[in-house]
């Protein structure tokens, strides 16, 4: 089993090039299944052993997974891991239907309680430095809509700036992303302040100790922001990303656009915030009509 899934990770970092994310969350899956099907078949798993398995014995992991608390929805993210690992190990997976949920759309942030939000995490800093850091961070996520892995990615080479970046996204997929004034100024900014050497080849966004920066620190300062103001749970690192797509796309942007410059590989990722939209638009009926 061991040599397995040490191929299985090899496939998924090297043929792949998954994140470190997604690499995590199959192989765990992988080690997972095996470990099971080991308990229940009563014998070690290979890949030979693996072409045995049955919609029963698929059906009889994912109920353990449930009583494990695993909801509907992170239910169907471990079929899909399941299916792209018997896949790999040439076994046809079972035909099972995932488990129904509901798709939910993004919940933008109001452009005020971003700012608010922003200026919260910054006062709430050690430092001056660290301040102006956070404050280029989070105008990234929503000035430029990168992800909050890709903030953390983009290297010192960008400086000095001009008017667009190149960002590394899934997959090792590039793109050129605009900056807006007050994002190179952010930057530009913490870049003056910072008190350690960028060098090109290294992060740009640094740790208090120098090294690079981790987006569970900036998670935590958000969290600890939004709890302060009272916003809803729903406002993360991550939410200011989807704030970015719906409100470029309520002001007129071009779904295809919209598909470049958040790195979306396929078109339906983007077609969600159609939805946002619209939902936007129902509020504001029911607020303002008369008869609603």
């Amino acid at each position: 089993m061991t040599a397995l899934i040490a191929d299985y990770y090899r496939h998924l970092t090297v043929d792949l090039r998954r994140s470190d994310h997604t690499v995590r969350a199959y192989v765990a899956t992988a080690e997972r299944l095996c470990g099971f099907l080991s308990e229940h078949w009563g014998e070690a798993i290979d890949g030979a052993t693996l072409a045995r398995i049955t919609a029963a014995d698929l059906r009889a992991y994912l109920a353990r997974r449930r009583g494990e608390g695993l909801t509907a929805a992170s239910t169907a993210r471990e079929l899909s891991a399941v299916r792209t690992f018997l896949h790999w190990t040439g076994t046809e997976p079972p035909a099972l239907k995932g488990p129904r949920r509901k798709r939910s759309i993004p919940r933008p942030q109001a452009p005020a309680d971003i700012i608010a939000l922003s200026e919260d995490v910054c006062e709430s800093a050690a430092e001056p430095w660290i301040a102006a850091r956070d404050w280029a961070v989070l105008l990234l996520l929503y000035g430029a809509g990168l992800r909050i892995g890709e903030a953390m990615m983009l290297p010192a080479a960008i400086l000095p700036l001009g008017e667009t970046i190149r960002v590394t996204g899934k997959r090792g997929k590039t793109r050129i992303v605009p900056l807006l004034p007050e994002l190179r100024e952010a930057i530009e900014r913490y870049a003056a302040l910072v008190p350690f050497a960028l060098e090109p080849d290294e992060p740009l966004f640094r740790g208090a100790k120098g090294g690079p920066l981790s987006p569970a620190i900036i998670r935590r300062s958000v969290q600890g922001a939004r709890d302060r103001l009272g916003l809803g749970a729903r406002t993360t690192p991550h939410a200011l990303r989807h704030s970015f797509a719906t409100h470029l796309l309520g002001r007129g942007a071009d779904l295809r656009q919209l598909q470049e410059l958040l790195g979306h590989a396929s078109l339906s990722s983007t077609q969600i915030y159609t939805a946002v939209d619209a939902a936007h638009l129902l509020d504001v009926y029911r607020t303002a009509h008369p008869r609603a």
